[in-house]
């Protein structure tokens, strides 16, 4: 079972998450991605994020659209930080031995992994599938790889990696959406129409429940 899974505060969900899950799963022929809204994330500044269940409903409301895409509400139900570490091996305890996981990821957070926790052992439990940014080159990789302490090679294919658990880390570039939840928040705040950045379900959803009206307090 080849499964991926992309997680993200999801404040809001945009088109930029769909887009990039939904190309991922049909490249590496995935039979389904899980989006994961991390409950209480622990690398996020201090600014006010808005409730848990406003923000998974709103990924189960977007997920709708697509037949490969579901939501694991799994970091909602657990104490504390919602450590990826965590949620690797809680998804590898509901699929067993049968699972071949993708970690869905984008090239500004991978480079953050050395804060994240036990992130050395993150690479036991999945493939790493790492969205390219514009102006960041893939030979810019292979270095960081080997500056984690994780060992890796360079596989046959094109800008993949192999370490050493025998996972892979894949360099992938997928449909370019300069989308940012930071700017679709300020857009409510101040009256702009939010229209084609979020699916209209969703924008109709932040509309009647009143989320990011009065910037930096969302409810």
């Amino acid at each position: 079972m080849r499964l991926g899974i992309l997680g993200g505060t999801f404040d809001p969900i945009h088109l930029g998450h769909l887009r990039v899950a939904e190309e991922i799963c049909e490249e590496l022929e995935m039979e389904k991605v899980f989006l994961i809204p991390g409950a209480l994330p622990p690398h996020k500044d201090t600014r006010p994020i808005t409730e848990f269940h406003h923000r998974l409903a709103m990924a189960r409301i977007a997920a709708k659209d697509s037949t490969v895409l579901e939501v694991l509400d799994i970091e909602g139900r657990r104490q504390g930080f919602s450590y990826s570490i965590e949620t690797l091996q809680e998804i590898h305890q509901l699929f067993k031995s049968s699972l071949e996981l993708f970690f869905i990821i984008g090239m500004d957070a991978f480079q953050e992994i050395r804060t994240w926790k036990e992130y050395k052992r993150l690479f036991d439990y999945a493939h790493f599938v790492v969205i390219k940014r514009p102006g960041i080159v893939s030979e810019k990789i292979e270095p960081f790889l080997f500056s984690l302490g994780i060992k890796a090679k360079k596989e046959g294919k094109r800008d993949t990696f192999v370490v050493q658990s025998g996972n892979l880390v894949i360099y992938k570039e997928t449909t370019l959406m300069y989308i940012s939840s930071t700017r679709i928040r300020e857009m409510v705040a101040t009256g702009q129409s939010i229209r084609f950045l979020v699916q209209e379900s969703v924008r109709s959803y932040i509309m009647e429940k009143g989320l990011y009206r009065i910037y930096g307090n969302y409810g």
